[in-house]
């Protein structure tokens, strides 16, 4: 212990020298940018600036390129709260609770608690990889495919929770996600599905396009049909102390923030979950044992600090298997152990050994990095809610305009632009006859994982499907997963006893 904190102290001296003070600063900057465009993301945002930190110290460049990676987390959820189009696949979730608040005019309390969240979150998230980075790498190492299998089958059997007033139209809704996720080539054998010639869609259906569809183009259809035209609905003061949270707010969200944290902390920490599958298990989790549970998905403050906690949260844990033991848990970190060895700088167990000023030094940075980046997003919130008062005659043009530049950025596809348009109608019936979006998104994200660790699983045991219950880890989810289904049999049964 006491030989941790002197390494972490050299770490601080390492990250606050002026040069990785700057690229700290520099990286949360374009984090903040990127990371509130829907369609750039992390994964592309680092690859981008990838090559322009080749001549660059490692040390300097890993913190910028790490700054820039966890910065989007936290700017993720501007987008989706001011105007529903979540900035990454992450604030998806935020998106249900968030954009719920803007429209009763908490655009600025909403956005405090994502701040809020995320900073706790990602102090939490360093603080555990500080001390506990080799057994989090360990666990990592623990979920294989049977592993991963197992825990998105309980992922989307959580889907269940979210299925909104009328489980039929819940059910549908998840079983057409499931269906347009399989578009495209099959992974295992290379043959096309359901693309019907479209040599566009052997690729398959993007999430940028068809979130952006979904959510923003359903928006600015629903504006353009209100009689006597759409009105924000926000006369919140444009301060920044207007928009602290206070006493009593903080703790209302305390608890599914640190619990969030410690939870997504683990996940990230796990090849192939990632911050999507953190966020989405968090809020799941929050909106059946959450104290505020009955106003989850209405507008509850809990609605958004727990999604963000969360993908903060596995940000930060998903440097621990790649500084531990060099694998990476996440698109973005893939790319970052690119950068690294490009460097000549192999991550593993001799990294701490070999590269002390490094490894110390990017952790170090993360805790500088975090307060960094929670100064520029509580600066930012007056600037944002500022946006709610132009006149939706300015607004919904420029709207557009970002719906139309995200969705082509994504593959610079115009097809992608298109199938938004397309989404972006679908959007709509759904509101109208109010079929949940959230099933259906979620079960789009989790479907090809599922698929590909299921068939990683069958090749690894010759088909037998037996594998699923020899290994412990998958064994105890499927467990949970099973009771989860039985539960409204088993509720059912007990009040029929009482009532007996």
């Amino acid at each position: 212990m006491e030989a941790i904190f002197i390494h972490l102290l050299n770490g601080f001296a390492t990250a606050l020298s002026a040069n990785n003070l700057f690229a700290a600063l520099a990286g949360g900057i374009m984090g903040m940018l990127i990371g509130a465009l829907p369609g750039i993301g992390s994964v592309m945002g680092v690859a981008l600036l990838l090559p322009l930190t080749f001549k660059m110290d490692p040390t300097t460049a890993i913190i910028m390129l790490a700054a820039l990676y966890y910065s989007t987390m936290y700017a993720g959820a501007f987008t989706a709260i001011l105007i529903n189009i979540p900035g990454d696949p992450p604030a998806l979730m935020t998106t249900l609770d968030g954009y719920k608040l803007t429209l009763q005019g908490k655009a600025g309390k909403a956005l405090a608690v994502s701040n809020w969240a995320s900073f706790v979150a990602g102090l939490i998230g360093v603080v555990i990889l500080t001390f506990m980075g080799p057994v989090l790498a360990d666990i990592g190492l623990a979920f294989g495919p049977a592993e991963m299998t197992a825990v998105i089958l309980l992922a989307l059997s959580a889907i269940a929770w979210l299925l909104g007033d009328d489980p039929v139209k819940g059910l549908l809704a998840t079983c057409l996600g499931i269906l347009l996720a399989t578009v495209g080539l099959d992974a295992a054998v290379g043959r096309p599905r359901f693309a019907f010639g479209i040599m566009e869609l052997l690729n398959g259906i993007d999430f940028i396009p068809l979130v952006i569809g979904l959510l923003g183009v359903n928006e600015i259809i629903e504006m353009a049909l209100q009689k006597g035209g759409y009105q924000f609905k926000t006369k919140e003061r444009l301060s920044i102390r207007s928009n602290y949270l206070n006493m009593a707010e903080i703790r209302q969200i305390f608890r599914p923030t640190v619990i969030s944290s410690i939870l997504g902390t683990f996940i990230g920490c796990i090849p192939g979950a990632g911050t999507n599958t953190a966020s989405f298990l968090c809020y799941v989790l929050e909106s059946r044992i959450g104290k505020n549970k009955q106003n989850m998905g209405k507008g509850a403050l809990e609605g958004v600090a727990a999604p963000e906690a969360a993908n903060n949260a596995a940000a930060a844990g998903a440097f621990a298997p790649l500084l531990a033991l060099g694998i990476p848990s996440s698109g973005t970190v893939t790319v970052l152990l690119g950068g690294l060895m490009m460097w000549g700088i192999t991550p593993g167990p001799m990294l701490f050994t070999d590269h002390p000023d490094l490894a110390w030094g990017l952790i170090a940075s993360m805790y500088v990095g975090n307060v960094v980046c929670m100064i520029i997003a509580a600066l930012s919130i007056p600037v944002m809610v500022q946006a709610l008062r132009v006149p939706p005659v300015i607004m919904t043009p420029i709207i557009i305009v970002i719906c139309m530049v995200s969705a082509f950025a994504a593959n610079n596809s115009l097809f992608d632009v298109w199938l938004m348009i397309i989404f972006g109608i679908v959007g709509y019936f759904f509101c109208r006859y109010k079929y949940p979006v959230a099933p259906f998104l979620m079960s789009f994200i989790l479907t090809p994982r599922l698929e590909m660790s299921a068939r990683q699983a069958f090749d690894i045991s010759n088909g037998d499907p037996a594998i699923f219950v020899q290994k412990p880890i998958a064994l105890a989810f499927l467990v949970v997963t099973l009771i989860l289904f039985l539960s409204p049999l088993l509720v059912r049964f007990c009040r029929a006893c009482r009532t007996k």
